[in-house]
């Protein structure tokens, strides 16, 4: 569920998923699970909103800090 709130938040944010997490995690470039998550993932237009901070507190549940911090330059950079 956390990949799939962090894929949808990086489409509803003109972001490329797999980029995104490759620069947290560059030793996974065949994560099975964002595959899996991206093909549920829906376009922006038809999406909900996924809050910044919804994600964050998503992110920081699971431990998840080195994705949380390339997700802050992300926000930063708006």
């Amino acid at each position: 569920m956390m990949i799939l709130i962090f894929a949808q938040w990086c489409i509803n944010n003109d972001l490329v998923p797999e980029k995104v997490y490759l620069r947290a995690y560059p030793d996974q470039q065949a994560n099975q699970t964002l595959r899996e998550a991206l093909e549920l993932t829906v376009p922006k237009e038809e999406a909900g909103e996924v809050k910044d901070q919804t994600l964050l507190e998503v992110l920081s549940l699971f431990g998840n800090d080195d994705l949380a911090f390339i997700v802050t330059e992300e926000i930063k950079k708006r």
